[in-house]
């Protein structure tokens, strides 16, 4: 049976796809110049036969073509930003005869879609040489094309490539399901490294990318970090219960989804058109291809407020629970261009409400720098309620208004009666949903007052009112709706979109009395019941005052920051935590201060102004934006009558607002932050993994809280909660209440206990007959060649190596997870590190200086450090290290050092390290003798791997193999005299051995001697025409190299048979030759 190859699963996309309408055709028969990437045919007849009874011209076709083709490589993501602005929103087509009118142009045909407005003709780009009706059926033209040879400064073959009217929009990338090496990671670097150098000129059109080797399947923006590639795991608008019941498809259901879902042509069209966002200005290269609950969301939502806007609906447009963290605010982004650019709604208001203090600046930033994207000049933070009526007073429609929900203070007067007005509303389960009536008698009589809700609803009555929500309470449905879609945190995490939370409680560790733990269970249950009835909440007072008396206890507080230094530091000891950042919730500000004090009085040092964590590299731009900080700072807003120290540790607006900056900062000294009621809700840190809760919370601001940890970020697979008052009822109350499936988002630390025990007896049982007494018990030399023993043992066949590899892998990803807990005991500390260390070994043995090594903690990584120089571990750091350049790998005495190390799995796997350095050394000049060394060296692997279990134990199948490596490493030397012979050097030998190959490989005959003298003349000309240092980004150079060669190649008669492929390869050796000389 033959295996599952990238060609084949190339094969089941392309069946797939056809099964969707796309046309397949292979790229062999795609008929256009190999440096091209349009197919210039399908777009000229697209253009012809969407604007031909508007009589667009030939000459017209061919300015827009061009002006798409004259997009610089140069800065490709500005050319990919204007590019997608013409897919998205059309551009102006400036008449050839200046008497006819400009033409509106879109290069895909939306017509399937809802009609929308066409944009302002000062907004759109202009092209020099309005639609307002429909086209009835979609005239759009669909290939699929796959191994389409394209050529750059190198020739690349991307797996395929969807084209929509000749316009290369969405690049696969396939990588084989049944080879482990190869993962969907390193097709994500092949189209972002290789593909980027190589063929730019492909990513300028490009809207997304898709990487997939049949198991995982993920699309994402060619700009995108690889976390940020995702599934698309759902195929309905608004599924059946069944299927929303069942989305969660993973594996080769996963693959089924995205093509169905994401590739659907009137789904696909609309995510081109409405669901890639780019800002107008970015300093980081953003560009959002919208997730699968953004899209549905969105679209659920639009069509809901279509029937619920007024005169005609009842002005609920619905509720959207989005987990939080899952990107609500792209969600809300996406919807506000749907509707502003809709026909229907005629250009609405849309108003945005937070119900924060201060306006998110978050969500004020994001929007305000989206103008083009949503398609509105006018979207403005409003500051006050009166300029918010200047603004809506006398607009008939438009306008994007962002503001918080307190500006609808007591006053009831109308902001507008208009029906095209919609009101979005962030985190819609808290103050917007407040229309009690509330009586105080004063002594002027009886003063009726009412929620904030109340008053919104009052200034703007015929509005249609949508909440977005992370914790909808039951309220929310009352004033926005039902819940039209949901995104739940087990999808979320499910997604890879968060990570999740993992609970660890330390109540007991730290209570003065355990009894007191009754009481704060008994308040908890009290407060679930808390409406907003005044007795109620008076009551609520008193009980909360008691429960202070207990929280601030002053020597439960010492112990609380005992137990806490002790924990984070294991941490930060143990690598548990990616950058060290933690979160401390406080009940008050007091009590919160109290803390800092006894915190700062058992690590005075943390105290201490640094301007970055140690041992950070910073560049210029961090150097700048980095300042001296603490490590630890109390975050609270001041009160007038603190105590003068505790005044001036809070410090002003401003300068909270600097210590949000600077808690930002990955490489920043600051890394604790104690808070009570700040930082708790719309406050992004990706890294921070740690928080610690010493609050009574009430349940939907819990989810909030805690969700601080469940941003993803690379190498943090877990948020840690730390739970020092017993909130592990209120957490599971209000999953149960949220959604029952959410049940399954946090691991309690005992599951993560019970993992790491169950790996240890795996592991134990696949050690069981090895010795490895002398590293528990002996001297540092011991203990490393116990090490070295142990990965020797274990990679004694391929699959041992990988069991013993993935056992210890999630083994780590518990351990990390509980390693602050006292339940685990030293001996199991010490085998787990005993265990990550023989990993690492192996991991430099196999991968040299992959970024993925696996963490030892700081006793076993110095104790290697320090005995390296024994058994030519040494040996294995420094292939490891690129940075090592010393070393002449073809040193004799280097190589006999190497063949001397008695372990022969090790001394094989640096064997063929050092040989794939070497060759790659020579394919740098010769590529053609680089590529035969390359075949012949995985020849040898490939045996060597395949061995049986008999070969096993035969030494000499090991001495075999060593010795075919060292003979291999001694014919790469030899090769770099080889041309001595022939009277030729070596870069010159490396043009006769392309015009010798191309001999053989076409059949025809051709005289040595005027092969050698054809060489010598190559290399001349290669480099007196190739003299600067930028010429592999000069097209008028690399032209005048190829006419040259041709020219040169024609004067000696070669090749003597007509083959255009000959001059392809010697332009690449070329290219490869003057590339790497120059490097």
């Amino acid at each position: 049976m033959t295996n599952f190859t990238e060609a084949q699963l190339e094969q089941v996309f392309i069946d797939l796809l056809k099964e969707q309408g796309y046309h397949y055709h292979a790229g062999s028969s795609i008929l256009r110049n190999p440096d091209e990437v349009i197919i210039e045919e399908d777009l000229r007849h697209f253009l012809s036969a969407r604007y031909g009874s508007q009589g667009i011209t030939q000459n017209e076709i061919s300015s827009i073509i061009l002006s798409l083709k004259t997009l610089p490589q140069s800065d490709l993501y500005e050319s990919n930003k204007q590019f997608m602005n013409m897919i998205s929103d059309g551009f102006i087509l400036k008449r050839e005869d200046r008497s006819k009118k400009d033409l509106y142009i879109q290069l895909l045909d939306y017509s399937i879609l809802d009609k929308q407005i066409e944009p302002h003709h000062n907004q759109l780009i202009k092209i020099d040489v309005n639609e307002d009706v429909l086209y009835g059926n979609d005239v759009n033209i669909y290939k699929f094309v796959n191994q389409l040879e394209i050529v750059g400064s190198e020739k690349r073959i991307p797996d395929g490539i969807l084209y929509i009217n000749g316009i290369p929009l969405v690049v696969f990338e396939f990588k084989s399901a049944i080879r482990e090496e190869a993962t969907i990671h390193d097709a994500y670097k092949q189209l972002t490294v290789r593909y980027k150098r190589d063929i730019p000129e492909l990513f300028k059109y490009n809207a997304f990318c898709v990487i997939s080797d049949g198991v995982n399947n993920k699309a994402g923006s060619f700009f995108a970090p690889y976390e940020f590639f995702y599934g698309w795991r759902r195929i309905a608008l608004s599924p059946p219960k069944e299927e929303k019941e069942q989305r969660d498809a993973d594996g080769i259901d996963s693959m089924l989804t995205l093509i169905k879902g994401m590739f659907q042509k009137e789904r696909l069209l609309d995510i081109l058109r409405n669901f890639i966002y780019l800002p107008d200005t970015s300093k980081q290269q953003e560009k959002i291809v919208c997730r699968y609950p953004q899209y549905y969301a969105s679209r659920a939502l639009f069509t809901n407020i279509q029937h619920a806007q007024r005169p005609n609906g009842d002005g609920k447009g619905g509720t959207y629970f989005g987990a939080t963290g899952c990107g609500k605010s792209f969600t809300m982004l996406y919807l506000v261009r749907l509707l502003m650019k809709s026909e229907h709604f005629a250009s609405p208001t849309i108003i945005l409400i937070t119900d924060r203090t201060d306006l998110d600046d978050q969500l004020s930033n994001q929007f305000t720098n989206a103008k083009k994207f949503i398609g509105d000049n006018t979207v403005i933070s409003v500051e006050s309620r009166s300029l918010l009526k200047e603004y809506l007073q006398g607009r008939p429609s438009g306008g994007v208004f962002l503001t918080t929900i307190h500006k609808f203070t007591e006053d009831t007067s109308l902001l507008t009666d208009r029906t095209n007005v919609i009101c979005i509303s962030d985190e819609a389960h808290r103050s917007q949903v407040n229309l009690d009536q509330k009586i105080t008698v004063t002594e002027n009589g009886v003063n009726k007052t009412y929620g904030f809700a109340k008053y919104l609803h009052d200034s703007l009555p015929n509005a249609t009112y949508v909440g977005f929500s992370g914790t909808p309470i039951d309220a929310t449905i009352d004033v926005f709706g039902d819940v039209i879609d949901s995104y739940t945190m087990t999808e979320s995490v499910h997604d890879e979109i968060t990570v999740r939370i993992v609970y660890e409680g330390r109540a007991a560790k730290v209570l003065v009395n355990n009894s007191k733990l009754h009481e704060i269970e008994a308040y908890y249950a009290e407060c679930a019941e808390i409406g907003s009835n005044e007795n109620q909440i008076e009551q609520s007072k008193k009980e909360m005052a008691q429960m202070y008396a207990i929280i601030g206890d002053p020597q439960r507080l010492k112990a609380v920051a005992e137990d806490f230094v002790q924990h984070y530091e294991k941490r930060i000891a143990e690598g548990a935590t990616v950058k060290g950042k933690a979160m401390f919730v406080c009940s008050t500000r007091e009590i919160a201060y109290t803390l800092y004090k006894n915190i700062i009085e058992l690590r005075p040092q943390w105290n201490e102004k640094r301007i970055s964590e140690e041992g950070a590299f910073l560049s210029d731009k961090e150097q700048l934006e980095l300042k001296p900080i603490e490590r630890i700072k109390l975050i609270a807003t001041r009160g007038q009558d603190d105590p003068e120290e505790m005044y001036n540790l809070l410090g002003s607006k401003e300068y909270r607002k600097e210590l949000d900056r600077q808690f930002k900062y990955e490489k920043s000294n600051f890394k604790i932050a104690i808070v009570v009621d700040m930082w708790l809700t719309g406050f992004d840190v990706p890294f921070l993994d740690s928080m610690y809760i010493d609050k009574p919370i009430q349940q939907h601001n819990l989810i909030q809280t805690i969700s601080r940890v469940n941003r993803k970020f690379e190498g943090k697979n877990k948020g840690l909660v730390v739970d020092y008052i017993g909130i592990k009822n209120q957490m599971n109350l209000a999953l149960a209440k949220y959604n029952k499936a959410d049940n399954n988002t946090f691991e309690d630390i005992a599951e993560s206990l019970i993992i790491v025990r169950n790996h240890l007896d795996l592991l134990a049982k696949l050690f069981h007959t090895f010795d490895g007494s002398d590293y528990f018990n002996g001297s540092p030399s011991k203990q490393l060649q116990t090490l070295n023993m142990a990965s020797e043992f274990v990679q004694k066949s391929k699959e041992h190596e990988l069991r013993f590899m993935g056992l210890v892998k999630r083994l780590k990803a518990a351990y990390d997870i509980c390693a602050g807990s006292e339940e685990i005991t030293q001996e199991e500390r010490d085998v787990t590190h005993f265990y990550l260390a023989v990993r690492s070994i192996i991991f430099k043995l196999t991968k040299g200086n992959a970024p993925d090594t696996a963490q030892m903690n700081a006793r076993v990584r110095e104790m290697i450090k320090e005995a390296l120089q024994s058994d030519g571990i040494e040996e294995v750091l420094k292939l490891g290290d690129d940075s090592i350049s010393g070393q002449d790998i073809f040193d004799k005495d280097y190589i006999d050092k190497i063949n001397k190390i008695k372990l022969p799995n090790t001394k094989i796997k640096l064997l063929q390290q050092l040989l794939a350095k070497v060759i790659s050394e020579i394919k740098k000049v010769n590529k053609i003798k680089g590529m035969d060394f390359s075949k012949r060296m995985q020849t040898l692997v490939d045996k060597y791997n395949n061995r049986t279990e008999n070969d096993i134990l035969r030494s000499e199948v090991y001495e075999e193999m060593a010795e075919a490596l060292t003979n291999m490493i001694w014919d790469v030397h030899k090769e770099f005299s080889a041309g001595d012979e022939l009277g030729i050097d070596f870069e010159e030998k490396a043009f006769y051995d392309i015009l010798k190959e191309l001999c053989i490989k076409y059949d025809f005959f051709y005289p040595e001697d005027k092969l050698i003298e054809l060489a010598k003349k190559v290399k001349t000309l290669v480099n007196e025409q190739v003299r600067f240092p930028d010429w592999n980004k000069r097209e008028d150079i690399k032209s005048a190299l190829k006419v040259g060669l041709i020219l040169l190649l024609d004067e000696f008669g070669y090749p003597p048979v007509e083959r255009d492929e000959v001059y392809v390869e010697i332009f690449e050796q070329a290219e490869n030759f003057k590339k790497n000389s120059n490097s």
